[in-house]
């Protein structure tokens, strides 16, 4: 006895399902032996707690509340947000098509007039197509996706890298302006009144007009640097108004929270001497200024291979490893023959008008299987194994690429870093020594033992060597910064919050049926992120 058509496709579509599919293409197991040093290997596990939250190192309560309000306000941090959520959807798309691709119900209804009468058509029908996975193609496409979807997710903690310390370099870029702001007018006040004292020398006799002009001049140029220095400060408060998403005038009242006054009152800083202009030294003297923060970070640091690994610009280029991995599969597949099973169930009529349920019965019921092979492809689809293969092997190149920059990188700010503590060392004592040569060199020419030019010199030397001074406690403060960044530090502050805002979610849920891929729980980054791919 033949069996029916319909139970000879259920049991072969069983058959299919107790088989399962082979995932064909490599299986990815991550990347083996990066370039890395092996000393750095050697530092393996090395904990260092202030890599997460660098920031909190420099103890500088502006600088800590500038780098939240920029995690809760940047919009390049809320575009790679969104992005998240776009690759949720595409993940989604590609889940799907492990289900039946095909489900459509159709329906038509139609009246033919003709000699014999009028003849009525009409139908409903159920039409379902199922492509089964039997060689893992829409596995390796989840796959993908999936790879593609944490990737997005590193390319969020990449940017929250890059925002986090492009806030805290244009932070110090303001305050190292705003110390130079303060001993340039203090170097006015002192010029000022060299000035004067020249002119009094001059008016007396003793010195020509070239000692008087030269004493302008050197005043003149120096008030002619502060606009600059001042426009250095007001880049940085807008690069910094840019970076929270706000505007430059509310940015301005957190930085005036560690606003010094230090530009007037020159007793503070400038004594008298038998009647003669002498600047104070030592802690209450001249450069008793301290708004560039410093940073606590050992110049002996070991690097940790597992924080440059971890860095999530590598783990972007990891994920696209994977993600062109699990394509070559879903390539492999178009090589061997696809199997589907169909099926039908349709109500169809066509009879006279108004006899709508005489004749046979309109019910019908259609299964079965099928299967398709695209059997004389003349090599494309072999060509296309062939490119998606490279593109594998082009992200394996650029990935290792990656490492070798991150590593540039790395050691380029732990150099700078080292090299500019011992820069700021010297200049101290070069700072120190320039101070008392001034103060010798005023008193020695005010008794006439050496010309205006000696003076001239200390004068100049005053000014220069200070403004080096502030700009070098910068540069310690940002090549700390740079190294933090190449270490990939910061990103783990967005573990277990939301990547997208309450009010965005809302707003979006009200246009579009996101279903549950915008509450808090599904967009919530988990703490073991990397530690769980």
């Amino acid at each position: 006895m033949k069996r029916p058509l319909y139970k000879s496709g259920l049991s072969l579509l069983t058959l299919f399902l107790l088989s399962g599919c082979a995932k064909l293409g490599p299986d990815f197991g991550g990347i083996s032996n990066p370039p890395i040093p092996e000393k750095w290997k050697e530092n393996k596990n090395h904990k260092d707690p202030s890599v997460t939250r660098w920031w909190e190192t420099f103890n500088d309560p502006t600088l800590n509340t500038l780098v939240h309000k920029a995690y809760a306000q940047n919009l390049d941090i809320k575009s790679a947000g969104l992005r998240i959520a776009q690759a949720r959807a595409a993940l989604g798309i590609s889940q799907g098509l492990a289900f039946p691709q095909v489900q459509t119900v159709s329906g038509q209804a139609s009246s033919t007039r003709t000699g014999l009468g009028d003849v009525a058509a009409a139908g409903v029908n159920f039409d379902m197509g199922w492509e089964m996975d039997i060689w893992g193609k829409y596995a390796r496409g989840i796959e993908s996706s999936e790879a593609q979807l944490y990737a997005s997710v590193a390319s969020y903690d990449n940017i929250m890298v890059s925002v986090i310390a492009e806030v805290a370099r244009n932070y110090i870029n303001y305050r190292t302006a705003q110390e130079r702001l303060i001993y340039a007018h203090r170097n006015v006040v002192i010029q000022e009144r060299v000035t004067k004292m020249t002119e009094i020398q001059y008016n007396s006799g003793n010195v020509s007009e070239l000692d008087m002009q030269q004493a302008r001049t050197q005043l003149y140029n120096t008030r002619t640097s502060i606009p600059a220095i001042e426009l250095t400060r007001i880049k940085a408060r807008n690069a910094l108004a840019l970076l929270l998403g706000s505007d430059a005038a509310h940015v301005e009242k957190i930085l005036r929270k560690k606003n010094a006054n230090l530009y007037s009152n020159s007793n503070r800083f400038i004594g008298q001497n038998k009647g003669i202009i002498q600047v104070k030294e030592g802690k209450n003297g001249l450069t008793n200024v301290n708004l560039v923060p410093k940073p606590k970070l050992n110049p002996y640091y070991k690097i940790d291979a597992n924080l440059l690994t971890r860095r999530p610009d590598i783990k972007v280029a990891e994920y696209k490893v994977h993600s062109d991995s699990a394509l070559i599969g879903a390539k492999m597949a178009d090589l061997y023959p696809s199997f589907s099973l169909f099926g039908n169930i349709g109500y169809n009529t066509n009879n006279q008008t108004g006899s709508w349920l005489s004749g046979t019965n309109p019910l019908g019921i259609t299964v079965g299987p099928s299967f398709s092979w695209n059997i004389f492809n003349y090599g494309r689809i072999k060509n296309q194994i062939r490119l998606q293969d490279a593109k594998f092997e082009e992200s394996l190149v650029n990935y290792n690429k990656s490492v070798l920059s991150a590593m540039a990188e790395v050691s380029n700010a732990l150099n700078g870093y080292v090299l500019s503590r011992k820069q700021q060392e010297e200049n101290q004592k070069a700072v120190e020594a320039t101070i008392r040569a001034f103060n010798i060199s005023v008193i020695q020419y005010n008794d006439g033992l050496v010309n205006y030019q000696r003076l001239l010199t200390t004068v100049e030397k005053l000014t220069s060597t200070q403004d080096r001074f502030a700009s070098i406690k910068g540069n310690v403060a940002t090549n700390a910064i740079a190294l933090y960044k190449a270490l990939g530090g910061g990103w783990q502050m967005s573990r277990g919050k939301s990547y997208i805002s309450r009010e965005m979610a809302e707003k979006m849920k009200k246009r579009t049926d996101w279903n549950k891929y915008l509450d808090p729980a599904m967009t919530r980054l988990p703490k073991g992120f990397y530690d769980d791919k």
